[in-house]
């Protein structure tokens, strides 16, 4: 009987830590959920109104990038540029969107024989991202973020 007894007296102390709930503090779980966070993805890439219909999200950003590509060349194509040398380059333009939509160009890489044959490329570049239509920004959990892409633009002239 006194076996019984320390042997429930034993049970009633071991079990009361077992529905002791622990509490997690807000801090750890913000702490979790940022190392878990990856930062250099979003969820949806800047869109152009007219590449919305895309569902997919790969899709998503060739229509942007092609979109960006075309306007930047025709608005290219439409100015006279006069050279004295055949020139084909590859202009790398870092352009950031942000959280309300606003393209900024940062900065562009151009060949130094491009520079020299067309001084005034920096200033057609920017020209040409001036008419762009309305950008809608990336989302990240449904909330507009700011982006930086990288974008190739094919200089040539003969």
């Amino acid at each position: 009987m006194q076996k019984a007894i320390f042997f429930l007296i034993l049970l009633s102390f071991t079990s009361c830590n077992y529905f002791d709930a622990k509490k997690i503090a807000t801090e750890d779980i913000l702490e979790e959920e940022l190392r878990t966070f990856n930062w250099n993805e979003v969820d949806a890439y800047p869109v152009f109104t007219s590449c919305e219909n895309s569902i997919e999200k790969e899709d998503r950003k060739h229509c942007f990038e092609n979109t960006l590509s075309s306007y930047i060349t025709n608005s290219l194509a439409n100015e006279t540029i006069i050279v004295t040398q055949d020139i084909n380059d590859t202009i790398v333009l870092e352009i950031q969107i942000s959280e309300s939509g606003v393209l900024d160009l940062k900065s562009m890489k151009v060949d130094s024989i491009t520079r020299v044959e067309i001084p005034n490329i920096e200033i057609l570049l920017s020209n040409s991202l001036q008419a762009l239509p309305e950008i809608h920004p990336a989302l990240k959990r449904n909330k507009p973020v700011k982006t930086e892409f990288k974008l190739p633009i094919v200089i040539a002239v003969n």
